[in-house]
């Protein structure tokens, strides 16, 4: 059993799926960084200083100005500013994947228009000795 194991965990394509994974997790913190650090700022200026990462309803108790104060007072809150940042880091994901995707099947494209390269020496040599034993001499 674990040698099935091992020879299902060493083929190509789940080693493939791992590396993969990891550095998905890793462009993921990268992504986070860039929608939380360097987008958001700059869209919470131009709507007056908003951030939305403090946009919630309070279901429970009194009104809080801070999503933070909320939960340290325990309130039951729905988050829908941090729903929001979710959803612009997931289109940002899905835009540099699609991009990515799309230079790799440009690539694909470039070598499947490259022409088949022509028949080795041996080749050559064997299509003569069958031509000429088809010919009977």
């Amino acid at each position: 059993m674990f040698k099935e194991f091992r020879d299902f965990a060493m083929r190509g394509n789940v080693v493939d799926l791992a590396v993969g994974i990891i550095i998905g997790a890793a462009f993921t913190g990268i992504v986070n960084s860039l929608v939380k650090d360097v987008l958001m700022p700059p869209i919470g200026f131009i709507m007056g200083g908003i951030d939305f990462s403090n946009f919630f309803l309070t279901l429970s108790g009194p009104h809080y100005d801070t999503l933070k104060a909320a939960q340290e007072a325990g309130a039951v809150t729905i988050n829908y500013g941090v729903f929001l940042n979710a959803v612009i880091n997931f289109l940002i994901v899905a835009f540099a994947i699609f991009l990515l995707v799309k230079q790799i099947n440009r690539f694909k494209k470039a070598e499947e228009a490259a022409p088949p390269p022509g028949p080795s020496e041996s080749e050559k040599l064997l299509a003569e000795i069958r031509d000429l034993l088809k010919s009977g001499r």
